[in-house]
């Protein structure tokens, strides 16, 4: 039988780098029958890390898909790595998904990047629910676990399993939900149901009332029955606990070890009768006035879904992972690409586990699938029929923080690397490829060092290209300081036609960010209309290259004062040439000065660096704007900092933080630099100048 919309459950599984996610997956897919085996990360068998470069790093790069059926439901899978190197994937995962599950350790307890986490899922204001994995590790402790959530996240996190016991004492989990205990089971059998043992009754009475009350919260007609009973069956608590997730009210907390595959069981069933089904949520589209118009899911109108991600397989091709959002999508479906207005022919249709991809007739609204060799396909594309097109509101990114300029050693194999970077960009939009006019340069840019060193060692050893990289060049812009004048004259005589041209400006700065503004203030026709383009066309060539240090001009007026032409040798060409020399000259007088590119930095770090981060963005010359807590002992610090000084940050952070700070950033407005730092660029401009020519 086909899959309703109403059975599907999209969860994303997320959390800290080390929490468990992959582990966890492969015992979810072990519990429902759908691998023989669990197998450790340590092996390189998993399910969910299957590349070549999570097998030899042993982290999960990319977010897989999966797939389980249980208690009637079908449950979307997607592992996401845990690294905030690969954040994009876990940005596409959320955007896929109705749910989240967070991991949290229960030794470590609520670690930096699952904070960031929860602050993108406010944002989407998405029900999520949390898994304390790891109960069997040493110094475990699942109560002071739960404490550090309800105290970092600020929310009414609720147990729907306990332990029992801890760390060396940990034996397995009560469900809240059918009071029965889950011993934890032998190495490769699955977990049964069993009676709560007498010492941990007590305990799962507490509990539960505390649950009961939070599933009453869901439902106006379960609160008049909680308070006139105090209490509500096992149906009436999953039917408020899912209202109450569904609208954001609770966080459901659920604890286990992977490892050992505790809990799993529950989760499963908690997951598959209280998490929220696509059914009547909402995606955004996006007309060309950019105005956003919420849109159900919904089985019953006709096609439209979304690329959410895009990968290249060696075996399958290009693969394209799609959440449908209306209708159904089969062999038949009119299949319309949105952004290329073409239509396409829809390859075969996948659902997945891992790397294994099972075809499937179709997929229902709400459903997550993959489509293969939609050559016309990228992420971020919206299908829909050809009469009724509708474009959804892309992936909100992060920009990329670290950048390399990057050349082949041997030029002839520029071309083939340029084509492994470009393939690269398509499958992973948060990494970018541009050349720089401005530096000459090519430049990548990542989410940090190893998501860029994992790329190019992938070019490497595709085709066997020696690259070489280095820190990319500042693009300075040059400007003036205070009015100025100039006349010039271009005369030329060649025999026959000569060329004559002669123009007087006035030049001053004007606010910054405005780059140029042009007056033509001739009075009584000293030049002709039809020179005054090209009058404009020589500002604007002298403006690509200022007189310091050869970098393009900036927030210049100029008024076109005067001039003069002669009836055979004048021209447009002659006329460019004379305002180009006339500008050239007034920025000689006009106090002319270096601009460098200002960043809005953004820093996200533990408390206990506050001090040290203060003082490195001092060394940088960095202009502190505030700090304000974000919770759970996280700080977040607002700066503006020259770009010049941020090269290497993302590299410099983790060493100043012991890798767990993060930071984001965004350029802001160009600023004035002189005395020593303004020679020190100007300088190595010239000699790049001489080294070119040489």
């Amino acid at each position: 039988m086909s899959t309703q919309t109403a059975q599907i459950r999209n969860i994303a599984i997320a959390g800290h780098g080390g929490t468990g996610k992959t582990s966890f997956v492969e015992q979810i897919l072990f519990c429902a029958g759908v691998i023989k085996k669990a197998e450790l990360v340590e092996s390189g068998k998993t399910v969910s890390d299957f590349t070549e470069e999570e097998i030899a790093h042993k982290i999960s790069i990319r977010t897989s898909l999966s797939h389980v059926s249980w208690s009637d439901a079908k449950i979307n899978i997607l592992d996401t790595p845990g690294s905030p190197d690969f954040i994009g994937e876990v940005v596409a995962a959320f955007r896929a998904t109705e749910s989240a599950v967070l991991l949290v350790a229960a030794r470590s307890g609520v670690q930096i990047e699952t904070l960031k986490l929860w602050r993108r899922l406010n944002t989407r204001e998405m029900p999520r629910m949390i898994f304390v994995n790891k109960l069997e590790e040493e110094r475990a402790d699942f109560q002071t676990a739960l404490e550090d959530i309800r105290e970092k996240f600020k929310v009414p996190a609720f147990p729907v399993t306990i332990p029992m016991g801890d760390s060396a004492d940990f034996k397995g989990i009560i469900d809240l939900v059918t009071m029965k205990a889950y011993m934890i089971p032998d190495a490769g059998a699955s977990e049964t149901p069993t009676e709560i043992p007498e010492e941990y009754k007590t305990a799962a009475d507490e509990a539960r009332a505390a649950l009961i009350e939070a599933a009453a919260e869901g439902d106006d007609e379960l609160m008049e029955k909680f308070l006139e009973d105090e209490n509500l069956s096992p149906a009436e608590m999953k039917r408020g606990l899912a209202q109450a997730l569904r609208e954001n009210k609770i966080v459901p907390v659920m604890c286990g070890s992977a490892l050992q595959n505790s809990g799993v069981a529950s989760f499963l069933e908690f997951v598959a009768l209280a998490a929220p089904s696509p059914n009547g949520t909402n995606e955004i589209t996006v007309n060309d006035a950019g105005e956003e118009e919420k849109v159900a899911i919904n089985a019953d109108a006709p096609f439209s879904g979304f690329a959410f991600k895009t990968t290249i397989d060696q075996f399958s091709g290009k693969l394209t992972y799609v959440k449908v959002v209306t209708g159904i999508l089969n062999g038949e479906t009119d299949f319309y690409n949105v952004r290329e207005q073409k239509k396409d022919k829809i390859g075969k249709i996948y659902s997945a586990t891992g790397k294994k991809l099972d075809e499937q007739p179709e997929l229902v609204a709400g459903d997550i699938g993959i489509l293969s060799k939609m050559t016309l396909a990228h992420t971020n594309d919206s299908f829909s029929t050809s009469d009724a097109p509708r474009r959804f509101r892309p992936l909100q990114l992060p920009q990329p923080v670290h950048s390399v300029a990057i050349e082949a050693v041997n030029k002839k194999d520029e071309d083939k690397l340029a084509q492994l970077l470009h393939r690269a960009m398509e499958e992973d939009p948060t990494f970018m490829i541009r050349f720089n006019p401005e530096t000459k340069e090519t430049v990548i840019s990542s989410m940090g060092e190893v998501h860029l060193n994992m790329i190019l060692d992938k070019v490497r050893e595709a085709q066997k290209i020696e690259i070489e990289t280095k820190i990319p060049k500042v693009a300075y812009r040059e400007t003036i300081t205070k009015p100025a004048n100039a006349e010039y004259t271009h005369k030329k005589q060649t025999g026959g036609h000569g060329q004559y041209g002669r123009v007087v400006i006035d030049v001053k700065p004007i606010e910054r960010g405005k780059h140029y503004e042009f007056t033509n203030a001739i009075k009584g026709g000293s030049v002709s209309r039809g020179f005054i383009p090209g009058i404009e066309k020589g500002f604007h060539e002298a403006m690509e290259s200022g007189i310091l240090a050869g970098y393009p001009v900036v927030d210049v007026s100029i008024a076109l004062l005067d001039g003069k032409e002669h009836p055979v040798d004048s021209s447009e060409m002659a006329f460019k040439l004379a305002a180009r020399g006339a500008l050239r000259d007034a920025m000689g007088r006009a106090g002319a000065t270096l601009l460098e590119p200002i960043v809005h930095l953004s820093v996200f770090i533990e408390e206990q660096y506050v001090g040290d981060i203060l003082s490195d963005l001092s060394a940088r010359r960095g202009r502190v704007l505030g700090q304000e807590p974000v919770g759970g002992g996280i700080v977040e610090i607002k700066a503006q900092v020259p770009q010049a000084e941020l090269l290497r940050y993302s590299i410099d952070l983790k060493s100043i933080t012991s890798g767990t700070g993060g930071f984001e950033m965004d350029f802001d407005h160009y600023s004035p630099i002189s005395g020593k730092i303004a020679e020190d660029v100007i300088k190595a401009s010239q000699e790049a100048a001489e080294a070119a020519h040489a």
